[in-house]
């Protein structure tokens, strides 16, 4: 399905002083490209000045530049804007933020536009359309690049692109269907607005959504938070076991894992360090037993009896069996995706070679990107 197909076709905007862009990318979108691209609701960020401006300017029952806009061009009713689609940012106390001038501010803009976008994105049925071109620089920079850590596919970037003299004046909101005549700056040279020219520069992106380490937790995130995560996932390949807190950290991600789980993909991750069986990849009657239990016991915590359980049960079937085996194998992966997301996860995935009955599994980590503490001790 192609943007302009989606049900709810979102244009997510920072705000600034200067609400004329809303308008102008409105008239790119939707009136001055094939195929339309109508959005069906528009959302904007903003501060506490830029929120009271798109309301008298944009809004207003008679002066409102939107609202004319559409009546002129036959979108009444196509396009859900109202005040209550005015998101104003605002401090740690629940304060607007008058205007982003110093760096607390910066940070606080980062961090509600990370969430915005985020929050967008999260609507399968919405193709959301950001663009870069209102707010200060910083705003711009950063809806961007809260779309390439959001963004999916249905997803675009844009800037609105205006000409001379028009791009200045803070009375062109849009052509008008039927021209007028402004007057341009203090010696009021007139201009016509059948001269005006708006165009949309689409801007691609690197969608990074996809392969984020541990995926975006629910809740809130920061700015600082989010690109954190994605460049873990973009680092060399490093896996570390902690056994006093029995996580892994794997792509800078901790993941807690049971504590057999967690003694049996570190005694695989050993096997990988000492490059046991072939290149680290074991059979199950290759497994080292005793540095299994030896692990078990120091993750499960004092006076637990499921390592010596464990032991009865290895020694009564033989050994580890292939059931045994493939059963916590799958068990791991499946956390590691579960916390890391599939993409990220691979890696670090106990993976198997070989037709059964001559199957091994283990990890294709290279050694120096494995590091193990005894836990077996």
């Amino acid at each position: 399905m192609q943007p302009h197909e989606y049900p709810r076709r979102i244009l997510a905007m920072a705000v600034g002083l200067t609400p004329q862009v809303v308008t102008e990318t409105v008239y790119a979108l939707a009136l001055a490209r094939k195929p339309a691209w109508v959005p069906t609701h528009i959302k904007l960020l903003t501060t506490a000045e830029g929120a009271l401006r798109a309301r008298l300017t944009l809004l207003d029952a008679e002066s409102g530049q939107f609202r004319r806009m559409c009546e002129e061009y036959g979108l009444q009713g196509r396009i859900r804007f109202s005040e209550d689609d005015n998101t104003v940012i605002t401090d740690g106390e629940g304060r607007a933020v008058q205007d982003i001038r110093t760096p607390s501010e910066n940070a606080l803009a980062a961090d509600a536009i990370t969430g915005f976008v985020r929050n967008l994105c999260a609507d399968e049925q919405a193709a959301v359309h950001v663009s870069i071109a209102g707010g200060r620089k910083t705003m711009g920079y950063y809806m961007g690049y809260a779309l390439s850590l959001f963004g999916r596919e249905q997803d675009r970037l844009s800037h609105v692109l205006v000409n001379e003299p028009f791009e200045a004046l803070p009375d062109f909101f849009y052509p008008p269907a039927k021209p007028r005549v402004l007057f341009v700056g203090a010696s009021a040279r007139p201009a016509t607005t059948a001269d005006a020219r708006i165009e949309l520069a689409e801007i691609p992106f690197v969608r990074l959504r996809y392969g984020v380490p541990g995926g975006w937790p629910s809740g809130e995130i920061s700015f600082r938070e989010a690109v954190q995560r994605a460049a873990a996932h973009m680092a060399p390949a490093r896996l570390c076991f902690v056994p006093a807190q029995r996580t892994v950290i794997a792509a800078g991600v901790a993941v807690r894992l049971p504590p057999l789980l967690w003694a049996w993909y570190w005694t695989l991750a050993r096997a990988c360090v000492l490059r046991s069986g072939v290149d680290g990849m074991v059979r199950p009657d290759e497994l080292d037993v005793s540095a299994l239990l030896g692990a078990y016991r120091r993750v499960s915590g004092p006076g637990s009896d499921a390592p010596e359980r464990l032991n009865r049960l290895l020694v009564r079937d033989g050994g580890i069996g292939e059931a045994f085996f493939r059963e916590k194998n799958a068990k791991v992966n499946r956390l590691l995706e579960r916390h890391l997301g599939v993409a990220a996860a691979q890696p670090y995935c106990i993976r198997s070679t070989g037709k059964r009955p001559y199957t091994r599994c283990g990890l294709t980590l290279a050694p120096m990107c494995v590091e193990l503490e005894d836990a077996a001790r």
